[in-house]
């Protein structure tokens, strides 16, 4: 079985910084891509950062320059470092988890996400 465990999530001020944490567990075979997707209240669910095993990212036009998504494969964890924070980033933040689970024989890949975290960006 595999776990998503993010952590970081919180209330702040606008223009101050969060780090949100999420940690990949189970018979994890390989990791290909982890990211980070937000929800608000009324809206879809939107990507907002994604990393590849290779260390490709891509970012949402609206976090580019601010936020800054990492990885330690050696920990099977994503970290999302958010700078300049606006009350628009307020949303419920997922880890997703693209990844191929075993038993060898029989592995598949599948997506994967974590149970969300609140951030709140507000004065």
């Amino acid at each position: 079985q595999v776990q998503l465990v993010e952590s970081g999530g919180g209330l702040v001020q606008p223009g101050g910084s969060l780090r949100l944490s999420c940690k990949a567990s189970g018979n994890i075979l390989n990791i290909y891509a982890m990211g980070w997707y937000r929800q608000a209240p009324g809206n879809q669910r939107e990507l907002v950062a994604r990393i590849t095993s290779s260390g490709s990212t891509n970012y949402a036009d609206s976090v580019k320059g601010r936020f800054t998504i990492s990885r330690d494969n050696a920990k099977n964890t994503v970290y999302l470092q958010m700078n300049s924070l606006k009350p628009e980033d307020t949303a419920v933040y997922y880890c997703n988890a693209d990844l191929r689970v075993g038993p060898i024989v029989g592995a598949v890949r599948n997506d994967y996400w974590g149970q969300g975290t609140q951030v709140t960006v507000s004065s």
